[in-house]
């Protein structure tokens, strides 16, 4: 059980679960992508094993809207930070959290 974990990386995940109980997180495909779209969504995070169809959605999606996004996590990982299954994508909806979390996927990179 001894897995490498880069700093920052637990920050991601807390910082995302924080914001999902501030019901500031969208998250699932449909949900998310209303967000974009809305011009709602500050940040936008895809699962790294998400499939390269959702990948390439979401990234289309988010270069169009000028939302900035990243690739982290597993699905497993990033639904179970929020307290759901797994999440292939998810939006942040509010600016201070997004600014929080890609500081820190930043410094994770």
């Amino acid at each position: 059980m001894c897995k490498e974990n880069k700093p920052g990386r637990d920050k991601v995940l807390s910082m995302l679960g924080l914001a999902a109980r501030s019901r500031n997180v969208v998250s699932g495909g449909f949900a998310t992508e209303n967000a974009v779209k809305s011009g709602k969504a500050y940040l936008v995070i895809i699962a790294e094993d998400a499939s390269d169809n959702t990948k390439k959605k979401f990234r289309n999606m988010c270069e169009f809207y000028e939302v900035p996004y990243y690739q982290y996590g597993e699905m497993e990982n990033v639904g179970h930070s929020m307290g759901k299954q797994d999440r292939t994508s998810l939006a942040v909806t509010d600016e201070g959290f997004a600014n929080s979390i890609r500081k820190h996927l930043e410094d994770s990179n």
